[in-house]
């Protein structure tokens, strides 16, 4: 049985998750702007895209913006009137998220909120529930921002866990970093808890997923 691996990924990525010019542009400006290369992968921005779409998510969160390429694979999946906010800490890369959402056609339908989530997060508990939080922030808030998402999804709704695999620490037992051990937490969590059913998507560094139970 073959294991996936480089070669499937690219036939997974060409069949199903090619990037048009618009993302393309994104993750350039991302590059010339002296954003972190930490965008996800076009076949993991493909699953977020799909998944918001076959749930009928109205309104969605992302914690974590970077420069607007997962948010506008996000955006891609909701329903014309769907709104997603994203939230990110950093005013530079804000901006050029927001360039890229322009660019993108959701300047209407993406609201960037600038400044630390786990501030805002207690403000944004009025504005739900949510249909889909995707979470792709500092590994050691993963565990809190869990928290706030499971009081937070409507019923029916999905919580996502970007790098679930923690570029393989999670199952290296010599890894004891603060980082590692709230991705191991954050996974377990969603495995464990009975209100929810999870899985972890294996493409790229691992995007862990899991539905609240209705």
């Amino acid at each position: 049985m073959p294991a996936y691996d480089d070669n499937l990924e690219g036939y997974l990525r060409e069949l199903f998750a090619v990037e048009d010019d618009v993302l393309k542009t994104i993750r350039e400006n991302i590059a010339v702007s002296g954003l972190p290369q930490m965008t996800i992968k076009p076949e993991e921005g493909r699953f977020l895209e799909f998944i918001v779409a076959a749930s009928g998510v109205h309104l969605a969160l992302e914690i974590g913006t970077l420069g607007g390429y997962s948010g506008t694979w996000i955006a891609r999946g909701l329903p014309d009137e769907g709104r997603l906010i994203t939230i990110e800490k950093d005013p530079e890369r804000a901006a050029v998220a927001e360039e890229n959402f322009r660019l993108a056609g959701f300047a209407e339908r993406v609201e960037i909120r600038v400044g630390d989530a786990h501030q805002l997060l207690p403000e944004l508990s009025t504005e739900g529930p949510f249909g889909f939080v995707f979470i792709d922030a500092e590994k050691e808030g993963y565990p809190a921002y869990l928290d706030w998402a499971l009081e937070n999804l409507q019923p029916g709704g999905i919580v996502a866990g970007h790098n679930a695999f923690g570029h393989g620490g999670v199952v290296d037992a010599a890894d004891t970093s603060e980082r590692t051990e709230a991705l191991r937490a954050f996974n377990r969590r969603l495995a464990e808890d009975p209100r929810m059913v999870s899985l972890i998507f294996p493409a790229g560094d691992g995007t862990a997923f899991a539905v609240r139970r209705k």
